[in-house]
C-alpha cells in the first residue's frame, strides 16, 4: 500500500511539472489570432406564413400557430398614447391603462377577475406608454374562451372604479417622490428635456398636480375616444387552428361597437396626426448639482433619427462602431486606453413616428468629468473626419447579422413584429430589409451618415455631479445653465 501511494504521489508531482510544457507546447502549436477565424456566411432563415384577417368590426388581427406546447397568448395594440393626453394632467394615459385593469368591468370587480385568472392559470394586462395602448393574455389553450371573454370585456367595458383610481394615483406619487435618487435617471431624464423641449410631449413627465387633475370622467373620455375595434390590432400566437380562432376572436368582440369617424389617431402614414418634432442644433453647456456624489453623470448630443430614414441602416453600423458595442470607439479609447470610465456609452437612436435621441455619454470620477466630455467629443468628431477601417466595418456588421437570428427565436417576436409595422405604417419586411441594406453598406456610406447626420461643434452637453470637484469648470464649453430639479409640491 505505501508503495503504491509512493508511485501515486510521484506521478502526481511529475504531471504538475509537466503540465505547463504540454500546454506551451500545444497552445504553440494550435494557437490562432482571432483576426485569422472565419465565419460561415448567415443562412437563410425560414420564417413561418403569419395569417392576417381584417374583422367586420375593422380589428386588424395577425395569427400564427405554434403547436409545440396547449398555450395560447395575445397581444394588442390600440393607437392611443401619453402624446394625446393634455398637458395639465400629464399621468392620464398611464392611469386610464392601468385602471382598466386594477378596476374591472361594469360586471366583475378586478379582484374578481384576479381570482378567476388564478383558478385557470391566466394573465390578462393592459396598458398604455407614450405612442401606444396595449393589452396582453396568456391562457392555456382549453381556456382560451374564457381568456378572451375576460380581455373583451377589459376593453370594451372598464369600470374604473374610485378606489383604484386613487391607488394608481399613489403609485404615481410615489414615484414622483422619488425620480431624484438615481443620477442616471437624472440625466437621461433632463437630457430627453433638453432635445425636445421641456414641454414637448415626448420629454414631459408627471408633477403632483397633473396626478391631483384627473377625475374618473377623464378616465372614461380618455378611453371612449380612443378605444375602439378598427383602432385595435391584435397579434395571437400558439396551439390553435386560425381559421376557428378567428371565429373566437369575433365572437368575443362582436358587440364593441366601430367607431363612426375615421380611428381618433390616423394610421401612421409617416407621422400622420403624430405630435412634431422642432429641433435647433446648438452647443449649451448644462449641470445638474448632487451633492451626495463622488462621480459625474455625463451626457451629450444632439437629436437622432427615424427608422424610415433611407440613411437609418448606415447610421446602424455607424453607431455600432462608434458606441454601440464592447468593440467601439468609445469602449477602447475612452474606457481602455484612457481608463476615464467603467460604463461608457454611445447611441444614435430612431423610433418609428418620431425622431429619437443621439447621445454619447460616461459615468467618470469627478475630477475628469472635462477630459472625459472632450474625449467623448474627439470620438464624435473623428467619425465625421475620416472613413473607418476595414476591420471596424467588417466587425460593425458581422456583430449586427450575426444577431440577426434571434429576431426569429420565438413566434412571438415574429407576429408581434408584424403587428407593430402594421401599426407604425412600415412595410411587413422592414427588418428583412434591414438586414439586406445593412449587408450593402460600405466604409464611404459610414462617413456620409456621420457628416450629415452628426454635428459635434453643436452637441448639447449635460453633467450631474459636484462641479466644485470637477477638474475643470464646465464654463471652458461655454456658458453654463444650472437646470434645477427641486420637485415641485403638491397644493394643499
Amino acid at each position: 500500500m505505501r508503495n503504491y501511494r509512493s508511485s501515486a504521489i510521484r506521478a502526481i508531482i511529475c504531471l504538475a511539472i509537466l503540465l505547463p510544457f504540454l500546454a506551451s507546447s500545444c497552445s504553440q502549436k494550435y494557437a490562432v489570432d482571432y483576426k485569422q477565424l472565419k465565419y460561415p456566411t448567415l443562412g437563410q432563415i425560414e420564417i413561418p406564413q403569419v395569417r392576417r384577417v381584417t374583422l367586420a368590426n375593422g380589428m386588424q388581427v395577425f395569427l400564427l400557430e405554434d403547436h409545440e406546447l396547449p398555450l395560447v397568448s395575445l397581444s394588442a395594440m390600440v393607437r392611443t398614447g401619453s402624446v394625446y393626453e393634455p398637458a395639465d394632467k400629464i399621468g392620464l394615459a398611464a392611469i386610464t391603462g392601468a385602471v382598466m385593469r386594477t378596476g374591472g368591468t361594469t360586471s366583475k370587480t378586478g379582484d374578481q377577475i384576479d381570482e378567476q385568472l388564478e383558478q385557470i392559470a391566466a394573465s390578462v394586462e393592459t396598458g398604455i406608454g407614450p405612442n401606444v395602448g396595449g393589452a396582453s393574455m396568456s391562457v392555456l389553450k382549453e381556456d382560451v374562451d374564457t381568456g378572451l371573454s375576460i380581455l373583451a370585456d377589459v376593453l370594451m367595458n372598464p369600470a374604473f372604479r374610485e378606489d383604484k383610481i386613487e391607488l394608481a394615483k399613489i403609485a404615481h406619487r410615489s414615484s414622483i417622490a422619488r425620480r431624484n435618487d438615481f443620477p442616471f435617471s437624472i440625466a437621461f431624464r433632463e437630457y430627453t428635456k433638453l432635445i425636445y423641449g421641456p414641454e414637448s410631449v415626448y420629454a414631459r413627465h408627471t408633477e403632483y398636480a397633473t396626478i391631483d387633475n384627473i377625475t374618473r370622467d377623464d378616465l372614461v373620455a380618455f378611453h371612449k375616444r380612443f378605444f375602439h375595434p378598427n383602432n385595435t390590432t391584435l397579434a395571437v400566437w400558439g396551439d390553435f387552428d386560425a381559421e376557428q380562432m378567428t371565429k373566437k376572436i369575433e365572437e368575443a368582440f362582436k358587440a364593441w361597437d366601430k367607431a363612426d369617424a375615421k380611428p381618433a389617431v390616423p394610421s401612421a402614414a409617416l407621422r400622420a396626426g403624430v405630435p412634431q418634432v422642432r429641433y435647433e442644433f446648438r452647443p449649451t453647456v448644462n449641470v445638474i448639482q448632487k451633492e451626495e456624489m463622488n462621480q459625474s453623470c455625463i451626457c451629450l448630443g444632439h437629436i437622432g433619427g427615424m427608422m424610415n430614414d433611407p440613411d437609418y441602416f448606415a447610421l446602424v453600423v455607424m453607431n455600432e462602431i462608434l458606441g454601440g458595442s464592447f468593440t467601439s470607439r468609445l469602449f477602447k479609447n475612452v474606457r481602455s486606453r484612457m481608463g476615464l470610465a467603467y460604463a461608457v456609452f454611445g447611441v444614435y437612436s430612431a423610433d418609428y413616428d418620431h425622431p429619437g435621441v443621439f447621445y454619447v455619454g460616461c459615468q467618470t470620477k469627478s475630477k475628469s468629468t472635462a477630459q472625459a466630455i472632450r474625449a467623448m467629443s474627439e470620438e464624435v468628431k473623428k467619425i465625421t473626419e475620416a472613413e473607418v477601417t476595414d476591420e471596424e466595418l467588417a466587425l460593425a456588421k458581422e456583430s449586427y447579422l450575426n444577431s440577426f437570428v434571434f429576431n426569429f427565436d420565438s413566434r412571438a417576436e415574429i407576429v408581434r413584429r408584424l403587428m407593430i409595422y402594421h401599426y407604425f405604417g412600415y412595410p411587413e419586411d422592414f427588418l428583412q430589409k434591414t438586414k439586406d441594406n445593412v449587408e450593402k453598406v460600405t466604409k464611404a456610406d459610414v462617413l456620409r451618415v456621420a457628416r450629415k447626420h452628426l454635428q459635434p461643434d453643436k452637441m448639447q452637453i449635460l453633467a450631474v455631479g459636484r462641479p466644485q470637484d470637477f477638474d475643470e469648470p464646465l464654463s471652458v464649453f461655454g456658458q453654463v445653465r444650472e437646470i434645477d430639479i427641486t420637485i415641485p409640491q403638491p397644493q394643499k
